[in-house]
């Protein structure tokens, strides 16, 4: 084979690796952003879940201190009973 078909070889082979690389690396970064949306998902879905907890905490923490205030007012009404009942003393 003459020095030309050699060098036509060694184009074609160039030209095609670097068609396969930037095939590779376009993809690569399609990849990329594809995980990069999925995170944005995920941390969307985290603070709403977030949020919700919070929500949930407040409303449970509002009840527990109504149940107290019902146990005060419970505990004072057995004790101003137990003063006013003639039988206890």
């Amino acid at each position: 084979m003459s020095t030309w078909v050699w060098v036509l070889i060694v184009v074609v082979v160039l030209a095609v690796a670097g068609v396969l690389w930037v095939v590779v690396n376009r993809a690569r970064g399609h990849k990329i952003e594809q995980r990069r949306e999925e995170a944005g998902t995920l941390r969307d879905r985290s603070r709403v879940r977030v949020q919700r907890a919070e929500q949930h905490e407040a409303i449970a923490e509002a009840q527990q201190q109504h149940a107290q205030h019902e146990r005060t007012a419970a505990e004072e009404a057995t004790r101003r009973a137990e003063e006013v009942d003639p039988d206890v003393n």
